[in-house]
């Protein structure tokens, strides 16, 4: 009779080796450009700290974060008059579902990012990943020694 094999017993080489499609959220809140930044502040507090903007192809065009939000605040922007297009940022890190987890912790280490939206082609955004996604991921694979 074989035993089966325990996500516990997977080598910290091989969890590496694991992709993002296996942990990203899937469920993702979006905007457009035109919504309001007050909505996407009340996004945020239901959600993620981070909102990504999509065209209506749903392609990725943007993200707004907190720290979006925050500089607009500093500037003494108010939020009812102003839209993502206004104060999202451009062209955002993203990654691909088949990305690697080792290639993923290099670039939310080095971009000081919290998350990063997940693309497929012509840049159609399927989901979200998050360093929280990773950490569970690492204490659900029992990497070290139980």
């Amino acid at each position: 009779m074989g035993s089966a094999k325990n996500s516990r017993d997977v080598p910290k080489t091989d969890f590496y080796r694991l992709t993002v499609a296996r942990f990203m959220e899937g469920s993702v809140q979006v905007a457009r450009p035109e919504t309001p930044a007050n909505q996407i502040a009340e996004m945020m507090l239901e959600g993620f700290g981070a909102v990504p903007i999509v065209d209506a192809t749903q392609q990725l065009i943007g993200i707004v974060s907190e720290h979006d939000l925050l500089t607009s605040l500093e500037q003494d922007q108010k939020w009812g008059e102003i839209s993502a297009k206004d104060i999202m940022t451009p062209n955002p890190y993203s990654v691909r579902p088949d990305t690697d987890l080792a290639t993923l912790v290099h670039v939310l280490r080095v971009s000081n990012l919290i998350r990063v939206p997940v693309i497929v082609a012509d840049d159609k955004l399927v989901g979200i990943v998050a360093r929280r996604d990773i950490l569970r991921a690492y204490l659900n694979y029992g990497v070290e020694s139980p």
